[in-house]
């Protein structure tokens, strides 16, 4: 999946809550490709209330990898301003198509999400997530909380596709894109030398 993370106009520093847009819109598609690709990979993953549970985890898990990201790159008023901005973007996306779906009011499944990804933080907060990427045990997390989602035959070897695929594709493009938005400008694009043959 090729994710452009440029901004429109660069050669200024943007705000915290402009970053949380930019990642808000990446981590749905990031999500959506994990998806994908799980149900890709003959995993079951069923249109309605699985399938948005399924969804809701995994961007409650990029929230919280962005969130370990800007912990490093934002100092602590922009990171809060950054976080909460992207949780409260992520989950009013998530809330509009829910509804949509399922019905319901946005209002509600809006709450659901961020009382679920509150009650997720207290559990990703107990795992390190370092210059090299989340531990062993954070990425397990993710891979445990899908597979209670999962139907029994699917439980135990979803683990294994979201801990050795999903979420490392996830955490690499989460980390890749951040780093190239936090850049306050780009550097120009190298122009390609060509030898005449006269």
């Amino acid at each position: 999946m090729r994710i452009k993370s440029q901004w429109f106009k660069e050669g200024r520093k943007h705000t915290p809550q402009e970053l949380a847009g930019a990642v808000s819109f990446i981590a749905w598609k990031i999500a959506d490709d994990a998806l994908k690709s799980t149900r890709k990979a003959s995993f079951d993953v069923a249109v309605g209330p699985q399938y948005f549970a399924f969804f809701n985890e995994f961007l409650i898990f990029l929230v919280q990898v962005a969130d370990r990201i800007a912990f490093r790159r934002l100092d602590n008023d922009e990171r809060v301003a950054f976080t909460s901005t992207l949780a409260n973007r992520v989950a009013e996306t998530q809330a509009e198509n829910q509804s949509r779906l399922l019905g319901g009011t946005a209002a509600a499944h809006k709450q659901a999400f961020i009382d679920r990804l509150n009650r997720r933080a207290d559990g990703y907060a107990e795992f390190d997530y370092g210059e090299d990427g989340p531990t062993f045990r954070f990425t397990r997390y993710l891979a445990h909380s899908l597979s209670e989602i999962m139907d029994e035959k699917d439980s135990d070897w979803v683990i294994d596709q979201i801990m050795s695929i999903q979420a490392p594709q996830a955490v690499e493009m989460i980390e890749k894109t951040m780093r190239n938005l936090l850049e306050e400008t780009r550097r120009p694009p190298r122009r390609g030398t060509s030898t005449s043959g006269d």
